[in-house]
This record gives C-alpha cells, structure tokens and sequence, in this order.
C-alpha cells in the first residue's frame, strides 16, 4: 500500500497530518491534532484536542485517543486482542487524557467475552516496550515501566506503579498506589497502598514512598502501617486477622478501603506477606 495523504475535512479540526500518513475516510480528529510520518489511523478511530502521534504509530478499531495524548514511535493501540476466541467483534479501547505511550508499546481492544473494552486512564506513563491486553483497566496516574506485561482483564488503580519486566497473571487486581518490583512475577491480588516483589511476587511492605508522594500525613500512614501488620504479621489465621483489623482500624478511611479490596470478589486470591521470615 502506497501511503498517501489525506486532505483535511471540516471534522478534522484544522489536524497537522504528515504527507506520509494514512487516515482512513470515517476517522475522527479534534483540533491540533498531529499525526506525524508513516502513522496508519483506522475508520472508527477517534483522535481528541492535541494528541499526537508522533510517527510509525498504528491505531485501529473502535478506538478512541483522549486529549493530549502523545503516542511515540511504533506503539500500537486498539489492535485486535490475543486471544483465539476473538472472532472480529467491535470491541473497543480507550486511552485517557495527557497519556503517553512511549516506544514500541502494545495496547490491545477488548473482547466481547471479557469486559468488551480495554481502558487506560487519564495522565498515565507506559514505557517503552510495555503490554496492556485485552479488557485491562488501568486507573489514573499509573506508571508503567519498561517492558512490563499484563495478561487480559488485568485491574490496576490510580497512581499505582508497575515497576520493569514485571509479568502480572490475568484478572490479577492491583490496588491503588501500590508498587509493584521490577522483575516480580504477580499471580494474585495486590492490596491498595502494598507493596510486593519476587518471583512469585509476595506482600513486603506498605508503599510507604507512594503514600507519601500522594499526600498522606504521617498519622495517616500510621494507622494504615497498624492495620497492615495486624493483617499480615499478628497471630492467628488469615480470617481471625481480619476480623479483628476490622473491629480495630475498620472505621478508618484508608483501612476501610484495604478491607473493601480483600472483601471484593476476586478470581485470583490475594498476595500475602512472606510469614517465613517472621
């Protein structure tokens, strides 16, 4: 295929697109988009204000890119899901605004089996080489760093932060601002604020740095610190644990989202603390 430039059409908002780029007819672009050389933008895409692409960058399906988003070269978003039951259907991806997808990232659609839409939040880094598959959600301020993956139907909350080469199972749940370690292989659910690494990944501490960065005062953190020890390091069985973080912290905020987390329906389980080194 020849690459050929598009025209610009009203609907395209006045967009600065390359004479090397191809924008299919049907493609949506906002006001000041760029679209730089050798990037291939689908029918039933939808560029928002001031995203760019940079250059070599692929966006297919139903897919929409938010404002100011900037996509760096040979990133692919909204290509179809890994998946062999995958049979064409038009699910969907969506990347929120101020987002940057840096070098040679995967972002995949959704399947109609799964959540039907693979999402990633508003202000979020994804570093070079990292894999979102189909039907993950990611939150808000999350980081991804270089060549991490996630397999399908992955959960990951705001401003949580996936450290390199970290590998996480599908339909694992990352809670937010929780650090994942490089190099950690991460099969089940990951507590908001923890922090875990190894392979296998296992509970080692609160991300007490993350707590930190997002504006939690010292008397916060303090509560939160009792109830993961109480959780994780007191005596007794994990469920007599619980009941009494419960009684105990319970009507703290920030304890009370801990708990919602391990009371929400998981198909993993969830990643404990290493009890062998006590």
């Amino acid at each position: 295929m020849h690459a050929v430039a598009i025209p610009l059409e009203p609907l395209r908002g006045g967009a600065d697109i390359h004479p090397t780029a191809i924008v299919a007819p049907g493609a949506e672009l906002g006001r000041g988009v760029r679209i730089g050389p050798f990037c291939q933008i689908g029918a039933n895409v939808t560029i928002s204000d001031g995203a760019e692409l940079v250059s070599h960058v692929v966006v297919d399906g139903h897919t929409r890119i938010g404002p100011e988003v900037v996509l760096y070269p040979f990133c692919t978003v909204g290509l179809a899901p890994q998946d062999l039951k995958y049979r064409g259907e038009p699910t969907r991806c969506e990347i929120g605004a101020r987002t940057q997808v840096r070098e040679h990232c995967t972002i995949h659609r959704g399947t109609a089996t799964g959540r039907g839409i693979t999402r990633v939040g508003a202000d979020c880094m994804l570093m070079a080489v990292a894999h979102v598959a189909h039907d993950c959600t990611l939150g808000d301020h999350v980081i991804v760093a270089n060549n991490a993956v996630m397999g399908g139907h992955v959960s990951i909350g705001d401003h949580a932060v996936i450290g390199g080469a970290a590998a996480i199972h599908q339909f694992v749940r990352i809670g937010r601002a929780a650090m994942i370690g490089g190099v950690s292989g991460v099969e089940a659910d990951v507590i908001p604020f923890g922090t875990v690494i190894g392979n296998r990944a296992r509970l080692a501490a609160l991300n007490v740095v993350g707590l930190k960065r997002r504006g939690f005062d010292k008397g916060q953190i303090a509560v939160l610190h009792a109830a993961f020890q109480a959780l994780f390091h007191g005596p007794g069985v994990f469920a007599e644990r619980l009941a009494a973080a419960r009684a105990r912290f319970g009507a703290d905020p920030l304890v009370g989202e801990v708990l919602a987390f391990i009371d929400a329906p998981s198909h993993r389980g969830l990643i404990r603390a290493d009890r062998t080194r006590e």
